[in-house]
């Protein structure tokens, strides 16, 4: 058992072999998948639902990337409301800080991370957090106006930002990332990451694990980085699939086996 805890299964990358793709995924044992519902921005916020709704190993989220912030409108808060209640929808997200493109303007980032997390707080959803050279904002807002559960999804940082994560009652999601050369310090994070406060993921269609870096990648590939996670952690793969898939169900409450 093996959940892909986020995925971008939405993407126009997928068009030509969507269903394909779902099923390799099955076939390798993947059998949940967290589609993530940001999609281009506003106005649409339901890219996940109408997926979620097709396939029943899919469940959704909704939420404003800080790269769309400079998108949000009056019209978003209502509509994020109403998508909160959909129940195929288990979590607020992607949601968070983007410092690295600033793709929109920091002000507007902070304003709208701050409003979706009052969202998630009436809907009594965990959230999914994107932060990219804003760890000490991304902190500091959570600090201030989160105290509920949530996933530092596709985890970029080093000990001491996986420290900091954990403290707040975080769980930290691992992506092929993990399996780069060049990331010694999320392989850091990960050795001091309770096995039980851990999850994986592809963020597919992007960061495809080694081997397959530089091609698409897909909810199947989710194997792949758990493989060397376990590897690196030293505990059975059949452990560490089947913890992360009990971590994926005790933070996502709503994702149980269809």
């Amino acid at each position: 058992m093996l959940v892909d805890s986020h995925c971008h299964l939405d993407g126009h990358k997928f068009d030509a072999d969507r269903d394909e793709v779902i099923q390799r995924a099955i076939d390798a044992g993947v059998t949940r998948m967290l589609t993530i519902g940001t999609g281009d921005g506003p106005p649409d916020l339901d890219v996940a639902i109408r997926l979620a709704e097709k396939y029943p190993c899919i469940w959704a989220t909704a939420g404003v990337h800080p790269h769309d912030a400079e998108k949000w409108t009056g019209d978003c808060a209502p509509i994020l409301r109403d998508r909160m209640k959909h129940p195929r929808v288990v979590a607020l997200g992607e949601i968070g800080l983007d410092y690295h493109y600033d793709f929109s303007p920091r002000d507007q980032q902070r304003r709208v991370f701050i409003e979706q997390l009052q969202i998630a707080r009436e809907a009594s959803k965990p959230i999914v957090i994107h932060t990219r050279e804003a760890w000490d904002d991304t902190f500091a807002i959570l600090k201030e106006h989160w105290q509920g559960p949530g996933v530092m999804h596709c985890f970029s940082g080093g000990p001491a930002e996986a420290e900091q994560s954990l403290a707040i009652g975080f769980t930290i999601s691992y992506s092929g990332i993990v399996t780069y050369p060049k990331a010694p310090e999320i392989r850091e994070a990960a050795l001091l990451t309770p096995l039980d406060r851990m999850l994986v993921e592809t963020d597919a269609p992007y960061l495809a694990p080694v081997p397959h870096r530089g091609k698409r990648n897909e909810p199947a590939y989710v194997a792949r980085t758990a493989a060397y996670m376990a590897e690196l952690l030293r505990v059975p793969y059949e452990q560490l699939c089947n913890q992360t898939s009990k971590n994926f169900d005790a933070l996502f409450r709503a994702a149980v086996v269809s």
